[in-house]
C-alpha cells in the first residue's frame, strides 16, 4: 500500500480545507455534502453524538439556524493517506470564544466512483 501518493493527499487536503471553510462560513449545505450520505455514518461531537446521514444534516441545519460552528484556528494538522481511497485527518485547533484546544480525528474515504457529486467523503468516527 503506498501512504501520501501526492495527487491523493493533493485531494484529500483540498476537500479537508473545503470542509474548514464551510464550517467556520456556517455553509451547511457543503458541510453535509462532505458527508457519506449513509446510515453507518457517525459525528461524535463535544455535547452530541449523531448517527447516520440524516442525523448529522439535521443538527447542519439547527446549527446553522443558530449561527453556526464556534470559531476556531487550527493549530495543527496532520492529513496522512492510505492508497487511493482512504485517509486519516487528525486536526488540533483553539477554541476563539472558550481559549481551550481540542483535537479530532477524522476519517476520509474517496466516493468518486460512488457518487458523481463528490470526490471524497468525511467519515467520523
Amino acid at each position: 500500500m503506498e501512504i501520501d501518493i501526492p495527487e491523493v493527499l493533493a485531494e484529500l487536503t483540498a476537500a479537508f480545507e473545503e470542509y474548514e471553510r464551510a464550517l467556520l462560513s456556517n455553509n451547511p449545505e457543503v458541510l453535509i455534502r462532505l458527508f457519506w450520505p449513509d446510515t453507518r455514518t457517525i459525528r461524535y461531537g463535544v455535547a452530541e453524538n449523531l448517527y447516520g446521514a440524516d442525523a448529522i444534516a439535521a443538527f447542519r441545519h439547527k446549527r446553522a439556524e443558530r449561527g453556526g460552528a464556534p470559531q476556531r484556528k487550527t493549530t495543527r494538522r496532520q492529513i496522512t493517506t492510505y492508497g487511493r481511497d482512504t485517509a486519516v485527518a487528525s486536526t488540533k485547533s483553539m477554541s476563539q470564544a472558550a481559549r481551550s484546544s481540542q483535537g479530532a480525528s477524522d476519517s476520509w474515504l474517496s466516493t468518486a466512483r460512488a457518487s458523481p457529486d463528490s470526490s471524497a467523503s468525511r467519515v467520523e468516527g
